[in-house]
């Protein structure tokens, strides 16, 4: 089985007509491959809490449990950056199936090895390892269906890998359900459950087995090889050739700035709507007269169904983007995907106040923030050539993933410095706000990116 070559004539038949059995084949391992990355995140958001609550000294306050919280969380996303910058390097010099395979197995592992955490420097060491896997996905997903694919159906098939991670994010709330039950059952000791959802995050160690027997490399990555052109180091030279021509350091700096603008907008901001909608709705349920476990159990359910709509929303926002990227262009699609996200951002903190408000403002928030990421994976393959497509795709994904670390420390000191004359969550919803301006560095940095829709892939 062998990898056929890219084409650069645009067909206009519908993307997933224009695939052929290993086409899809690749799909199939690249969207798997993102999917359970983009479970084992959300995993994560779901268990951090009950994680760190048990693994705290018993002393703990709940603010101080927050704390911990936000600072595992900073350092999960500094091992992504970290893991992005260094496997999307690699991936370029080593080859994509080869450390997709590694990378999978790096954050399948080291997530079933939270299940053993004794302190929360232990769990925070595991997230730190998971998310040098995770970081190091989307870049070699990303090229591998770039270059693996017919030109005509990459934006299609790319919008799809990131369309199909809302799954992932869905399922992981499943999970949640199933595992709560067990507990409530007594079949897993009560409080234990997270320990649980972070061994189910080691299920993606078997499709390492199918990466490794049948996926190979892209024709493009191949045809440089033989010629000599890719990087002559594992990690430093595979930059230093982007930084050196000033193409593609153009493109490093307008990808970048395009990318970050999204990702610290998810992190930084849509992130923690969960925690203005926990206490929108302990107030509007509070005022029904409801308290003690029917209340708990009822702000659960109304955030699970809140979520759901979220990643609804988002999928078609997804959907939504790639069809303008196809038809009206890629900077056209980002221009109205980053006026939307801060518009609608910015209206759902300000004026979400009862439980119908969330149902229908967050839909819109997931639709306009992650209909974005749908844009980076589309275009961010497409502003490098064959021999540092990896490496340049990856850092303009990841390089957000650290500015986002310091987000959250961010929004806390604009709450507190800038509008801490008012009363939580006030003061919480203001610097949300003020925060929704990181969506202008992406419109700015627009006019200077190149236009790429029915563009070859640079080689």
């Amino acid at each position: 089985m062998s990898a056929p070559a890219t084409e650069t004539v645009v067909d206009n038949r519908p993307w997933f007509r224009q695939l052929t059995a290993y086409h899809w084949f690749v799909f199939v391992v690249a969207s798997l491959a993102w999917f359970f990355d983009c479970l084992d995140q959300r995993l994560f958001s779901l268990a951090r809490v009950a994680a760190i609550a048990e693994l705290s000294p018993a002393d703990a306050t709940a603010g101080q449990v927050q704390d911990l919280s936000k600072i595992v969380t900073a350092v999960f996303l500094v091992g992504w950056g970290i893991g992005g910058l260094i496997f999307g390097a690699m991936g370029d010099r080593y080859g994509r199936a080869r450390m997709l395979t590694i990378t999978v197995l790096i954050y399948s592992v080291c997530t079933g090895a939270n299940f053993f955490s004794q302190n929360v420097w232990e769990f925070g060491l595991f997230r730190f390892l998971t998310g040098l896997g995770v970081g190091g996905v989307f870049g070699l997903a990303v090229a591998l269906i770039a270059e693996t694919v017919p030109s005509g159906a990459r934006a299609g098939a790319l919008g799809m890998l990131q369309i199909l991670s809302t799954i992932g994010n869905v399922t992981s709330v499943f999970v949640k359900q199933q595992i709560d039950a067990l507990e409530i059952a007594g079949t897993i000791e009560m409080g234990q459950g997270w320990r649980y959802m972070f061994l189910v995050g080691a299920v993606p160690a078997v499709l390492v087995v199918f990466i490794q027997l049948f996926l190979k490399e892209p024709e493009s990555w191949l045809r440089a090889k033989e010629a000599g052109t890719l990087p002559k180091g594992a990690i430093i030279a595979p930059y230093a050739d982007l930084l050196a021509e000033s193409r593609w350091r153009r493109n490093l700096v307008v990808g970048s700035l395009i990318a970050s603008a999204g990702v610290i907008g998810l992190w930084a901001i849509g992130e923690y709507a969960t925690d203005l909608q926990k206490v929108v709705f302990d107030d509007y349920y509070s005022a029904q007269g409801l308290e003690g476990a029917e209340l708990a159990k009822t702000v659960k359910d109304a955030r699970g169904w809140a979520f759901l709509a979220q990643m609804l929303g988002a999928a078609l926002g997804m959907w939504v983007f790639t069809q303008m990227a196809t038809r009206l262009g890629r900077k056209p699609a980002f221009a109205i995907g980053f006026t939307l996200a801060l518009v609608v951002t910015a209206y759902s903190y300000l004026y979400m106040e009862t439980p119908t408000d969330a149902y229908w403002m967050m839909p819109l928030m997931g639709a306009t923030q992650l209909g974005l990421f749908a844009g980076y994976a589309i275009y961010l393959p497409e502003l490098f050539p064959s021999r540092l497509r990896s490496t340049g795709t990856s850092f303009c994904y990841n390089l957000g993933r650290f500015a986002a670390a310091g987000g959250s420390f961010v929004s806390a000191w604009i709450a507190a410095q800038m509008f801490g004359q008012y009363d939580s969550p006030l003061r919480e919803r203001y610097a949300a706000v003020a925060m929704c301006a990181i969506f202008l560095v992406g419109l700015a940095a627009l006019p200077f990116a190149p236009e790429t829709k029915d563009q070859p892939l640079p080689e």
